[in-house]
């Protein structure tokens, strides 16, 4: 995952987001392509390979959403895990949300055997599990046939972020609960500075290192254009340190983050590679000589629409002026 600024990431963050949607009940597909979902997949296999230890920063993303399962008073029966940390959130899962059964659907058929193979290590719980390798652009489940939607940072790769959202909320039976996590636009600021540093002072210039991330005011309106009731956002920054850059880029590997974008320079120069560690560690290393590396996480709730939810009063429903509110709190005395 590298660096990209300027108009072009404007351009396709804007692009990624601006499909339309008549209605919350359909949706149309993206024409626009901007990642290689068939790189992304191949990154996934290597990573399920690197995966072979425990990563704190994952688990944290993975226990703060699960956290989310034990503010409601509601169970879910039925649940689908999306891509992303789906080894995480199945070992940490430990009973919340009163899952039954559990289906985990990756497209790396990879990452699916290895969490079917860590299955077996988690002997805490009798939940049903199946594993489905599929793509979160096209998912393959009935309509409304789901209690439960869960996403560890997987969505923020797809095409059509707005209709794999929609698809998902299809998927729920009415009062179904879609909870995710993504990485936000801020993520990963210390290594988009120096590669853009780096590229200008060796290279006249920059290319696309990164893809285009959403940011916070972003997720709201997606959740809502998805047709969600009830949404909420919330964002948490990690800072993860590094013994180098070089120990970042291999941390990516490992989470798949890594760089797949259509439009992507395929060649990084030595000079250029070696030129962004330099910068990175003359910009941001502390005394211990680590290096920091920011995570944006936003996590986004939402709901299927269903008669027992709060609704919003109708507006002009109001009984009480606000200014007798004011007076309540001033204790009804006026400065003159």
């Amino acid at each position: 995952m590298r660096a990209l600024t300027g108009p072009l990431y404007r351009i396709l963050l804007q692009r990624r987001t601006s499909l339309c949607t008549d209605n919350s009940d359909g949706f149309q597909s993206s024409k626009v392509k901007i990642f290689d979902r068939h790189l992304k997949r191949k990154q996934r296999d290597r990573a399920a390979w690197l995966m072979r230890r425990k990563d704190s920063f994952v688990d944290s993303v993975a226990e703060n959403l699960l956290d989310r399962l034990e503010d409601c008073k509601k169970t879910f029966p039925t649940a689908l895990c999306l891509g992303g940390s789906l080894e995480a959130i199945r070992r940490l899962l430990r009973g919340r949300g009163g899952i039954q059964k559990l289906i985990m659907m990756d497209t790396s058929y990879d990452m699916i055997k290895l969490c079917k193979d860590a299955e077996k290590d988690v002997s805490n719980e009798n939940i049903e599990t199946s594993f489905v390798v599929g793509d979160e652009e096209f998912l393959p489940v009935k309509e409304s046939s789901l209690d439960l939607v869960i996403s560890c940072l997987g969505l923020h790769w797809t095409n059509d972020l707005p209709g794999a959202m929609i698809q998902c909320k299809l998927a729920l039976k009415p009062d179904g609960l879609f909870l995710a996590a993504i990485l936000g636009g801020e993520s990963l600021k210390e290594l988009r500075i120096a590669c853009t540093v780096a590229q200008m002072e060796r290279e006249g210039g920059i290319s696309p290192r990164l893809s285009p991330l959403a940011q916070v005011r972003d997720a709201g309106n997606l959740l809502t254009r998805a047709g969600f009731t009830l949404p909420g956002v919330d964002v948490d920054e990690y800072t993860v340190r590094y013994g180098s850059a070089l120990e970042l880029i291999e941390h990516l590997r490992a989470m798949a983050e890594t760089n797949a974008l259509l439009q992507r320079n395929n060649i990084l120069k030595r000079e250029t590679a070696l030129a962004t560690a330099a910068v990175y560690e003359s910009m941001f290393a502390a005394e211990d000589g680590t290096i920091p590396a920011t995570f944006q996480v936003i996590y986004m709730t939402g709901w299927k629409e269903h008669p027992s939810q709060q609704k919003a009063m109708r507006r002009g429903s109001a009984t009480i002026s606000f200014n007798d509110i004011q007076k309540q709190f001033t204790g009804g005395c006026s400065s003159s």
